[in-house]
């Protein structure tokens, strides 16, 4: 009897090892793929390639991108209605992980039109594409093998695993694909889990950086070397503030979820919120997108007159790609006049040109309220103007995450309390904030304190001492949140 027990968890752990590496290099190549994709889409559809050097559209003419992002939601508008009422409907992961079964040639064109979206402009979210497609590989696996209770192995795990893996690898971050599927689709941490979901994400994640390349997603140079204690009040004051945020935001993307329209209203709301969206961006071009361009901008806050104290320095190729700087570039081509200064006075010149303010500081000027309002008055547009365009494209009737866009108002929320922040505790960056910021609102809007917390951290490669003052503000905003969400139910 112990030999037929030994030998059925020999040939179970046989099959999760199996899967863990079939599995993850299968979803790994499909994830590095879909990034080339939304490359090719946005090379062809906005002439731009997002990477470290240009995050965001920035440059591209005003009406490309209306067009772009309008063109985009009409045709993805006639795919997604002919899906949803002519054939079988995708579920979504979770009901995938529940047992519902995610058919084929549907699943994919479900997927391939979700990056689409996105590379043509679509406020919203990538990470979902590949989950899905983690998710029916999953399935699939599962049925060509006949891997089921009988054989020890727990199908729901391994789709969400699988899931997980998808997430992993598209952003090369195992540990946030890990602790998605357990903390999120599974809601159950147990050693073999963890150990599954990380194999399998890691897995995926090195298959992914094969086919796409490795680079930080974001750049976070202008950022204090070390923690600091005035850092933790920080954290404990911004993650109460992001908790509330991300609460509403949570509430909002539910309600537009819940609200997407079913029949023929598809073929008019998406082109119109692509409108609305296009429109948006020739006033706030870093609305378009999944949300990197708007999340950048608040990494990218840098105040040299202030940053001395804190010891952050930012580098000439991380000014020169900072969304400030090609924002302010933008504004210059328009025929206005640009500063010649470094850092934050040259953008702040152009912009406050731009906008007839009179002011225009060179490189010994020392900075006013009114540049410190110009910032905080950026920054607040592009939080209020992402969180519009993606609830309202979620609203319309597209498929996608919150992730990517949950991270972008968190950062640009970090930055505007930051900006307060430093004038009291100039030993701290800006940058830090809006780090602290990201991590913590989205761990506010998804209920997930340790995916979000690794996500942020591994996307941004920050050192491991920012883990203690990031950790404290997630941990603050999940409690509020968690508290304001089950108020509202009540």
């Amino acid at each position: 009897m112990g030999n037929v027990v030994r030998n059925a968890n020999a040939r179970r752990l046989g099959w999760l090892a199996g899967a863990t590496v079939i599995l993850g290099m299968l979803i790994g190549a499909g994830a590095g793929l879909l990034t080339l994709l939304l490359y090719g889409v946005e090379k062809l559809m906005l002439g731009y390639v997002e990477g470290a050097g240009q995050p965001g559209p920035f440059g591209v003419p005003a009406v490309r991108r209306v067009i772009s992002v309008t063109l985009g939601l009409t045709f993805a508008s006639v795919i997604w209605y002919l899906l949803r009422t002519k054939t079988t409907r995708v579920p979504s992961v979770k009901k995938a992980v529940s047992g519902a079964q995610m058919p084929i040639w549907q699943t994919m064109l479900h997927v391939v039109l979700q990056i689409f979206i996105v590379g043509t402009g679509a406020s919203i979210g990538r990470e979902v594409a590949p989950r899905e497609l983690g998710a029916m590989l999953a399935q699939r696996f599962c049925d060509l093998f006949h891997l089921d209770a009988e054989h020890g192995i727990d199908r729901h795990m391994v789709v969400a695993v699988a899931a997980g893996a998808g997430l992993g690898g598209v952003y090369n971050a195992p540990l946030a694909g890990m602790f998605f599927a357990i903390e999120i689709l599974l809601a159950d941490v147990t050693l073999e889990k963890a150990a599954f979901g990380l194999g399998m994400s890691s897995v995926a994640a090195f298959t992914a950086t094969l086919i796409k390349g490795h680079h930080t997603f974001y750049d976070i140079t202008a950022m204090q070397p070390e923690s600091t204690p005035s850092l933790m009040l920080f954290a404990l004051l911004c993650g109460m503030a992001c908790g509330a945020a991300g609460a509403l935001f949570r509430k909002g993307s539910s309600w537009a979820e819940s609200h997407k329209p079913d029949g023929k209203g598809i073929l008019w709301q998406m082109p119109l919120a692509g409108l609305i969206t296009g429109l948006l961006a020739v006033f706030v071009p870093q609305v378009m997108g999944n949300g990197r361009a708007a999340a950048q901008l608040g990494f990218s806050t840098f105040i040299p007159q202030i940053a001395g104290d804190s010891g952050a320095v930012q580098s000439q190729a991380s000014t020169a790609a900072s969304p400030w700087t090609l924002l302010a570039n933008e504004i210059s081509t328009t025929g206005r006049t640009a500063s010649t200064g470094t850092g934050v006075h040259s953008w702040i010149d152009s912009l406050a040109n731009g906008w007839g303010t009179g002011f225009a500081p060179n490189a010994g000027t020392v900075l006013t309220m009114n540049h410190v309002g110009a910032i905080a008055g950026i920054l607040a547009l592009t939080f209020a103007a992402k969180a519009f365009a993606t609830l309202m494209t979620i609203r319309s009737g597209a498929s996608g995450g919150v992730l990517q866009p949950g991270i972008a108002l968190g950062s640009t929320l970090g930055a505007l309390l930051g900006l307060v922040w430093i004038v009291a505790f100039p030993v701290d960056s800006v940058t830090a904030c809006a780090l602290i910021g990201a991590a913590a609102l989205l761990a506010a809007s998804q209920q997930a304190p340790l995916m979000a917390m690794c996500l942020v951290m591994e996307l941004t490669e920050s050192p491991i001492t920012f883990f203690v003052p990031v950790g404290c503000a997630v941990a603050v905003s999940a409690l509020v949140s968690k508290w304001l969400l089950t108020r509202s139910q009540r």
